[in-house]
């Protein structure tokens, strides 16, 4: 289902057929390394992920990670949406995109348009982001978009800090 599209994209809902794809973000180095290795190695593996991740959030919450392609000839290049986490008060807005489409604005360009539909359609008032202090690239994305730093957070038990940004609608 279209959630949102933009100049050059379309953000909809994902599901078991996106499985391949997501197996390929999900095991990128970067993903591993600022966003966490969830054990997923197998197609199998990442359509139970989907189906208990982002299908569950839509139906429950209203919002959920979304597919993201290429307006034109519909090519997956990431994903980027809302989630509500349980150790975070506030909706988190996430994405990633596959190494070869980043520095062509598709993150900013999909990221922008959830943040207005974060406000605009799901009513919500406040926004929040979580990334590694390291993640230069995606600090600059978040404070781009208009999030302000607000405070680190240790929500591993390993002793790791986040940094948490918000807007305010």
């Amino acid at each position: 289902m279209k959630i949102l599209e933009t100049e050059r994209l379309i953000l909809r809902t994902l599901n078991g057929d996106d499985a391949e794809f997501y197996l390929q973000l999900v095991t990128q180095p970067a993903w591993l390394r600022f966003i966490g290795d969830r054990g997923i190695r197998t197609v199998e593996a990442a359509r139970a992920a989907i189906l208990s991740g982002p299908v569950v959030a839509q139906q429950r919450d209203g919002f959920s990670f979304y597919m993201t392609e290429l307006k034109e000839g519909g090519l997956p290049v990431g994903i980027c949406g809302l989630i509500k986490r349980e150790t975070l008060d506030d909706v988190d807005i996430g994405y990633a995109f596959l190494p070869e489409f980043w520095g062509k604005g598709y993150a900013y360009e999909a990221a922008s348009a959830v943040l207005k539909h974060a406000n605009a359609t799901c009513g919500l008032q406040r926004v929040v982001a979580i990334t590694s202090p390291d993640n230069y690239a995606s600090i600059k994305l978040l404070e781009k978009m208009g999030l302000r730093f607000e405070k680190v957070l240790k929500l591993k038990d390993d002793g790791s800090e986040t940094k948490l940004f918000a807007y305010q609608f």
